[in-house]
């Protein structure tokens, strides 16, 4: 039976392939050949859903589904089995005999490809008259296009009309326009030649489905893929042909334009992205479909000689037999035979007709990733000497170790599109007849690892060039209708069309950081607002109906609610009147900020009533003169207040407090200790963290971290402001932060242990000490009267008007009072309690005494084997280390704290000696820094400079204030017994100072501290 050939030709959109296919499966039997791999793939599809699996085969280089009892063979042009026999045959796209690359192909099977019942060749009408004249007895089906294509002209990308289509001839270009897309429409479908079948039907899934509206591909749009595109906008006039870049042909713009319009709706096509116009001619020949003749195809010699190498070579490069044929440029595979027959040792195994056609075989495994270098050529080598090996076979490992180099999903585009072409490479090796051990295995290994690459290709072209929420919010605002808002309420994301748009916390919206888009992101909001602004309103409600349990007030004075931020305190007048703010929000109205407000202003009323309750009772009271000072100052330090001493005006008004004062105080819960006033009741945590938040927002500082569990003290951050510690109820006493109530009570106790020790002594002395050393050292420097008086004057002062014994102060619990309500420590106390005062913690000459001393005795002892343990000296006490416990320090802590008390200190063989503090210090003293230097400051006060140190005690803290005289000596006094003594008994201190006098200034009438002025001159 004689074969009918017909050539089926017309433009793009004349339903050629559809006529094929029916053919096809018209006959018993049928073999079509497309010029893709996709469009190979996508026929198959739909073969079998007409006559199903088992019936059809896909053959291409890549990729093979056989059926035992297949009958229709959908495959490649490159890929058919031409030997099978079948009643019907057809080529698609049958122009391409003209491609310089592919087109020997297409015109070998033009030539010699036939059906036993059928031949179809489709293509464009620009091949009629090379088929009449290389093909003698074809009939002719010339057909019209369904619809109409014309020219729009050229257009912004950003006005180009929905479901288009824009065309680029680079991966680069095509990305670029994709950007674009997504930052002005939600974004674009990605179509490329590089993109495996799957990717490639996801990315048209997505067009398809309408989830994006544009298109973006390169010239493959042309080969026969139908969706549903209205326009094709040309990015670019100009491709690589793979040797030059050149200007696309009349009939190639017609064949990528012809996408546009499917079956009976019309099409348009024009530029976009600043490609040229597109010349006249051109645009009129694609509208009207009139291309000009194809003159000439390429041709390559099929009938191969394989009996050598030189003989294969000469056959490949035999000239063509017919007019129009013209020999094609040097292929792929012939150049890399050319290249692998110059090797010897591949020249040497190539010696056979078998071997010869085995290396023509290896030499057209095609390059997928188009590396046109020496790298493809290598793998070729190796696959010959593998194949040619005894056992004929690729080595499982060598293929193994290829595979898995490229098995990873990591990796952006470019890297997945290499890796997708790299394992193509090695399915094509796979599905060659007889290359490895178990092809069936490596089929199926090398497809599942091009799906996984495909897919994650699929996900990171979706991720880089696709926003799903801008593309439906764009489409449902086209159509007029709300898009889909949701707020989920376990924990405030808002959605929208599914995709996450932002966060409500509390009563705000958060919303995420700017897309790029300044569109999107008014879009989006614009269709979030009335979502939002019900919800906000619903938890408004919510808030104003809860109680204070679910608010709560953290460290940098943010407000919460139920764990969200509703609003948060800013710096007032004082530190006790902190301004309440709350953030501008568009979606609640004035009047629902208004009501915010007035709620949480309440709440934090009620709070400061709660845990400050001192102090807000302090706010409140009644009071007048001098305590009304008092308080005024507390209030402003946040509830301790630190007293100084002698000229200090907290002391003075503390000491002008008349009865009536003092009871007023004691009913406000203030506490007169030697060191400072405090409240008890503000030294709880509760409190404590309070007062710390109210200290850090008033002075624009995030202060340190609070007392760890409570504790009775802590070490002290370096960097923070003593002030922060003493808004907490805390002195700073060297590296150590300690309680005001426990250091008053430790100051109590060592009062009390050296007015005992020193009636002990008394009680057991049987006459006064009549040595002039001892005496001197027991009444200390500058001391009008012995150690015992001086000990027995730092007792509580019943001249001020309260009377009162201190008692023995206690923690916050208020079990024990540190000193009773409004009761004034002892008046000899009140000159140590400035803990800053250098002298206070400056060593005096009594160190230097027992310095000296002990030289002198170790010299004269020098021959005693046993050293004698230290003792007391006169007018010393033992410290007792049972003291030191309620502060949780250590011995040398308590010392640094004696000293900043004011107390002398000596440290010998582990125990510590404690002077008292001296008295009848002269009020007009130098101040600090401007202290006496010389021999004068004996009399004066201590040098400020003058603290010497034993040898390798540079980190100890300074002792005893008497260290440090000038002159040589052994610390004895000089001259008659005596005779200093005499001369000094009855004498008050002298004072001398160089500086002018300060000038006084008058109180201000209208200061609370103005009746104090005027008790202190009566």
């Amino acid at each position: 039976m004689v074969s009918r050939v017909c050539a089926v030709l017309g433009p793009t959109n004349t339903g050629k392939t559809y006529l094929a296919m029916e053919r096809m499966l018209a006959h018993a039997s049928g073999m079509i050949g497309f010029p893709l791999r996709l469009l190979a793939r996508e026929n198959y599809d739909r073969a079998v859903r007409l006559v199903g699996a088992g019936a059809v085969a896909l053959i291409t280089g890549e990729e093979k589904i056989l059926p035992p009892r297949a009958r229709y063979f959908v495959c490649t042009v490159e890929s058919m089995p031409v030997n099978r026999s079948v009643e019907f045959l057809a080529i698609d796209e049958i122009q391409l005999c003209g491609d310089p690359e592919r087109g020997h192909i297409f015109t070998d099977r033009l030539l010699n490809a036939r059906g036993t019942g059928e031949t179809m060749f489709l293509g464009a009408e620009s091949m009629a008259g090379l088929i009449r004249r290389l093909v003698p007895g074809c009939t002719f089906d010339t057909r019209t296009r369904f619809s109409r294509l014309s020219y729009t002209g050229a257009n912004r990308v950003t006005r180009l009309p929905r479901r288009s289509a824009v065309v680029a001839f680079s991966a680069d270009e095509v990305y670029a326009l994709a950007e674009m897309f997504r930052r002005q429409s939600g974004g674009a479908a990605v179509v490329m030649g590089a993109l495996s079948p799957r990717t490639r039907n996801a990315q048209v899934e997505l067009y398809q489905s309408g989830q994006v509206d544009y298109l973006v591909a390169t010239d493959a749009i042309g080969m026969g893929l139908n969706m549903d595109i209205d326009h094709v906008a040309f990015g670019a006039l100009e491709k690589f042909d793979g040797t030059d870049v050149r200007s696309l042909t009349a009939q190639e713009v017609a064949q990528i334009a012809g996408r546009a319009g499917r079956y009976r709706k019309d099409g348009t096509f024009g530029t976009t992205a600043g490609a040229r116009p597109i010349p006249e001619d051109v645009i009129e020949r694609v509208e009207s479909h009139t291309f000009a003749p194809q003159q000439r195809i390429f041709w390559r010699n099929s009938v191969l000689d394989f009996r050598s190498v030189e003989s294969l070579l000469k056959s490949l490069n035999r000239p063509p037999p017919e007019p129009g044929l013209v020999r094609a440029p040097t292929a792929g595979d012939q150049a890399a035979l050319e290249l692998l027959s110059g090797d010897s040792e591949i020249a040497a195994r190539a010696s056979s007709p078998s071997s010869v056609a085995l290396l023509w075989d290896v030499c057209r495994i095609p390059d997928f990733r188009r590396l046109r270098s020496q790298s493809h050529t290598r793998l070729q080598m190796q696959v010959f000497t593998g194949l040619s090996a005894p056992g004929g076979r690729l080595d499982d490992d060598f293929v193994a170790g290829r595979v898995r180099r490229v098995d990873r999903t990591d990796g952006d585009i470019h890297t997945l599109v290499d890796r997708i072409a790299a394992i193509r490479v090695w399915t094509y090796i796979a599905h060659q007849s007889g290359w490895l051990k178990d092809s069936a295995h490596w089929q199926g290994l090398t497809r599942s690892i091009e799906d996984r690459l495909s897919d994650a290709l699929h996900e990171r072209l979706t991720q880089r060039f696709v926003d799903r929420c801008m593309s439906v919010l764009m489409r449902r605002l086209k159509e007029c209708t709300m898009p889909d808002v949701e707020i989920l309420a376990a924990d405030g994301r808002v959605l929208v069309e599914k995709d996450e748009f932002g966060r409500l916390e509390g009563l705000a919206f958060r919303s995420p950081a700017p897309t790029g888009s300044p569109e999107k992101d008014q879009m989006l909001l614009t269709a979030a607002r009335p979502a939002l602004e019900a919800e906000i309103q619903r938890r408004l409600g919510r808030l104003l109906g809860d109680d204070d349990a679910v608010f709560s007030l953290d460290a940098n004075g943010r407000i919460l609610w139920r764990g969200d931020e509703v609003g948060h305190l800013g710096k007032g007048p004082t530190p006790l009147e902190p301004v309440l703010v709350a953030d501008d929000n568009p979606f609640l109205g004035e009047p629902g900020q208004q009501k915010l407000l007035e709620h949480l202003n309440a709440w934090f009323e009620r709070q400061f009533a709660s845990r400050l309750e001192p102090l807000a009772e302090m706010r409140k009271a009644d009071l007048s003169g001098v305590a009304r000072g008092l308080v005024y100052q507390i209030l402003e330090n946040l509830g301790t207040l630190l007293r100084g001493q002698g000229e200090d005006q907290v002391d003075q008004m503390v000491r002008a407090l008349t009865e009536e004062d003092r009871r007023a105080l004691g009913r406000l819960r203030v506490r007169l200790g030697v060191g400072c006033l405090f409240v008890p009741g503000l030294l709880k945590p509760t409190a404590q963290s309070l007062l710390a938040t109210l200290w850090r927002i008033h002075n624009g500082n995030p202060g340190g971290a609070l007392p760890p569990d409570g504790r009775v003290s802590f070490v002290a951050a370096p960097d923070v402001p003593e002030s922060f510690y003493l808004a907490m109820g805390y002195r700073l006493m060297g590296t150590k932060a300690i309680r005001v109530d426990m250091l008053e009570r430790f100051a109590a106790d060592v009062r009390r242990l050296i007015r005992e020790t020193n009636e002990a002594r008394k009680a057991d002395a049987a006459a006064p000490a009549t040595d002039g050393v001892s005496a001197d050292a027991a009444a200390g420097e500058g001391a009008a009267v012995p150690a015992s008086a001086e000990a027995s004057e730092a007792t509580p002062d019943s001249g001020d008007g309260a009377g009162a014994v201190p008692q023995e102060p206690a923690g916050p619990s208020g079990d024990a009072d540190a000193v009773p309500l409004a009761a004034e420590g002892p008046d000899g106390s009140a000159d140590a309690a400035r803990a800053d005062a250098p002298e206070a913690a400056a060593p005096t000459a009594e160190g230097a005494e027992g310095t000296a001393e002990g030289t002198e005795g170790a010299a004269e002892g020098a021959d005693a084997p046993v050293r004698t343990p230290a003792v007391p000296r006169p007018g010393e006490v033992v410290f007792s280390k049972d003291i030191l416990p309620q502060l949780g320090i250590d011995i040398e802590d308590g010392e640094i704290v004696l000293q900043l008390l004011g107390y002398r200190t000596r440290m010998e063989d582990g125990s510590l000696f404690v002077r008292p503090k001296r008295r009848g210090v002269s009020k007009d003293r130098p101040e600090r820094g401007n202290r006496r230097r010389g021999p004068q400051a004996d009399a004066q006060g201590e040098r400020g400079d003058a603290r010497p140190r034993k040898e390798g005690d540079a980190g100890r803290p300074r002792r005893d204030r008497d260290e440090g005289r000038k002159g040589p000596g052994d610390g004895r006094k000089r001259g008659k017994p005596g005779a200093h003594d005499g001369a000094r008994a009855g004498r008050k201190p002298s004072s001398f100072s160089s500086a002018p006098a300060p000038r006084e200034r008058e109180p201000d009438p209208d200061s609370p501290f103005a009746v104090l002025g005027a008790l202190l001159k009566r």
